[in-house]
């Protein structure tokens, strides 16, 4: 089945619950502004589940109700995984058999990010959820620069280390900052390498949209609940070439 409706109660009725703010104080009058929001979003009937002010002047709802709207998923656009997902043995195998040197990495989170959690779970030796960072790759050199770091000193830090691949992690999303920053970063190092001194250009976080590579100019962008393991093995497949 390529066309599918929204679940709720009982199979194909098409209910769904949204949640959002509106900059109102709790009242009547807010809670019939989120469900006039809520029908002019496709929503009927709409219903009010929960309203709690948040603060002088704001209030957060949930709303559940039913929509029309069908999904194909014949059309759905997605970066699929193309390459193996290879064990740490494979992947330190492949490096010193294809590169015959230590495969040079250097991470940070740029502007004015401070969210550090996301590049030190993929870098840091302790990993994330059972899963060592790539630290703990005998044949990877890892630099993990921190949080608040200049795209300039970025660049320089790369140059020094002679590094093969740049890893940018960017949570911080008002106004675009994640894209602004990663066009920015992407443009430096156009900048200054030449495309065969070029490091790959690699960048994370929950709310990047996986298909934007070209637009934003990096080589490969990570989203939400990726895992040290999928980085190393995509720095195989883009650095070394085929394990085997």
């Amino acid at each position: 089945m390529s066309v599918v409706r929204p679940y709720g109660d009982t199979t194909g009725d098409g209910m769904v619950q949204l949640s959002f703010t509106l900059p109102l104080p709790h009242d009547k009058r807010a809670e019939g502004a989120a469900l006039q929001l809520a029908g002019k979003m496709g929503m009927d009937p709409a219903m009010l589940v929960h309203a709690k002010q948040m603060g002088d002047g704001y209030t957060f709802f949930v709303v559940y109700g039913k929509v029309t709207h069908l999904v194909d998923t014949g059309t759905v656009q997605v970066v699929e995984r193309d390459y193996p997902l290879l064990s740490a043995k494979e992947i330190n195998a492949a490096i010193k058999r294809g590169l015959r040197r230590r495969l040079t990495v250097v991470g940070a989170c740029i502007g004015t990010d401070a969210h550090t959690v996301g590049i030190d779970a993929i870098l840091n030796l302790k990993g994330i959820a059972g899963e060592k960072g790539l630290e703990y790759y005998s044949e990877l050199s890892v630099t993990n620069m921190g949080a608040q770091v200049s795209v300039p000193d970025l660049v320089e830090t790369a140059r020094e280390r002679r590094a093969d691949a740049v890893l940018v992690s960017q949570v911080v999303t008002q106004r675009d900052a994640h894209l602004q920053n990663t066009r920015a970063m992407s443009a430096a190092f156009r900048e200054a390498l030449p495309a065969d001194r070029r490091p790959l250009l690699i960048v994370g976080g929950p709310r990047f949209d996986e298909l934007m590579t070209a637009e934003l100019g990096v080589d490969r962008i990570f989203g939400r609940g990726t895992t040290p393991r999928e980085v190393a093995s995509y720095l195989v497949h883009a650095l070394v070439g085929s394990p085997s």
